[in-house]
């Protein structure tokens, strides 16, 4: 059983896509880390996992 699960998370700033059908699912008790270049959505995915 998975604590946290995205599934075909989309994010949309006007015409410009940054986040687009992501899926992930984060088991309990997990260490994750999220890696990728500057600009590919990583920040964006987290703050919508949060909430913001």
């Amino acid at each position: 059983m998975s604590e946290i699960r995205v599934e075909s998370l989309v994010k949309r700033y006007g015409d410009a896509t940054a986040l687009d059908g992501v899926s992930l699912a984060f088991p309990r008790g997990s260490f994750t880390a999220l890696l990728g270049p500057s600009g590919c959505g990583k920040t964006t995915m987290l703050r919508l996992i949060a909430g913001f």
